[in-house]
């Protein structure tokens, strides 16, 4: 007999849900087979079986569970295994502690659960400690790998148990809306946007396009240049923990996808150079396409580059992820006429270009500076 447990799939979360058994219970199975779907604040991921038997379900569907709990057993025979569930080695019962009235308001404002709280191992929790413990849950990454849809042919709200004319929320969306709801109660937000004109980098796409031998657009250059200003402006990659700001090894810059099925950032690790930017978006696209992230695509970012490349979009204002204190937006290029001294009329191609921002850490002046420097880097 083999028992299944549950790893410990990322650092944010103290439990996952079951949102889907792949086997049935007592069903036979094969050592690799992916067996249960568990879902996570930014994920959900397949665990599979180590050998081959029969699956007995250890916990229940729609139920939380958490990481070292059993899952399942898998046993040599069609024999259910007796007994109660063991308790992971070295649980303890979590002791309940004292949560004063503004923090239970924010619990309840911010989707914390009590095991949650617990799990901070504080004796008195406060509104802060609830603030801080969800955007570190939500992460600065959004996104999710499978999605809510029924099968061909059925009743979307029969499928989902739910009455006709509501709509369930998918789960890519429900932690969109986890994250926008800690954003707008735990970041103080501002927003500056500047003029770019990008029409000398749209001339240059197509060339650089051939030269990397993959796509290059608005996306890759701007990636690439706000990778670039790491050094020279790091308070901009950093994060805040209470009163300190902690700084980021390197640049790890979250795009946005936005293809219909719901939001997700993933994160571009290696920013070294455009090809190997443009590689990284090339794939995103197509998993974005599919719904195919794993958890570590979505993971890790400290800035944001938010794509609002839409014909006509004009402006966007970006929310500052959980996590992160920026978020680009990059807007549609319009066709702008520009009348010289002589009388005469050009066009040039300009996009509105804007900066969301944590007030706590980042000012008004270092916001314009930073897009200053920007748009020199682009131009170089």
């Amino acid at each position: 007999m083999a028992d299944i447990r549950v790893p410990k799939l990322n650092n944010n979360d103290t439990e996952y849900l079951i949102v889907e058994w792949l086997v049935e219970d007592g069903g036979p199975v094969v050592a690799g087979e992916a067996v249960a779907v568990l879902e996570t604040s930014k994920a959900a991921d397949e665990l599979e079986a180590e050998e081959s038997g029969h699956l007995y379900h250890a916990a229940a569907l729609n139920t939380w569970i958490a990481p070292g709990a059993l899952l399942a057993r898998v046993t040599a025979e069609a024999v259910p295994p007796e007994g109660p569930a063991p308790v992971p080695s070295g649980a303890e019962p979590a002791l309940r502690p004292l949560v004063t009235d503004p923090a239970r308001a924010a619990m309840e404002e911010l989707g914390v659960s009590d095991s949650d709280v617990a799990s901070l191992g504080l004796a008195v929790v406060r509104r802060a400690d609830v603030v801080a413990l969800a955007a570190r849950s939500t992460g600065a990454a959004t996104g999710t790998v499978r999605a809510d849809a029924p099968g061909p042919g059925k009743d979307p709200d029969k499928a989902n148990g739910r009455q006709a004319g509501t709509h369930r929320l998918s789960r890519v969306q429900r932690a969109v809306a986890r994250a926008v709801t800690v954003s707008h109660a735990a970041i103080p937000a501002a927003y500056t946007v500047v003029r770019f004109e990008v029409g000398p980098l749209l001339a240059r796409t197509g060339e650089l396009s051939r030269q990397v031998r993959r796509p290059v657009g608005l996306a890759e250059l701007f990636v690439q240049a706000v990778a670039a200003l790491h050094p020279a402006f790091p308070l901009f990659f950093a994060s805040i923990d209470g009163d300190e700001a902690r700084l980021a090894d390197a640049p790890r810059v979250g795009v946005t996808f936005d293809l219909g099925e719901g939001l997700y950032v993933p994160v571009v690790r290696d920013t070294g150079s455009l090809r190997e930017i443009a590689e990284a978006l090339m794939r995103y696209r197509l998993a974005a396409a599919e719904g195919d992230f794993r958890e570590k695509d979505l993971t890790g970012a400290n800035i944001a580059v938010t794509l609002h490349t839409d014909a006509d979009v004009v402006l966007a204002i970006p929310l500052v992820f959980p996590g992160t204190v920026c978020a680009l937006a990059i807007t549609s290029p319009q066709s702008e006429p520009v009348l010289a001294e002589d009388g005469t009329v050009t066009v040039r191609t300009v996009a509105n270009i804007g900066l969301a921002y944590d007030h706590r850490l980042i000012n008004g002046r270092d916001a314009a500076l930073f897009l200053a420097a920007l748009r020199t880097e682009l131009r170089a």
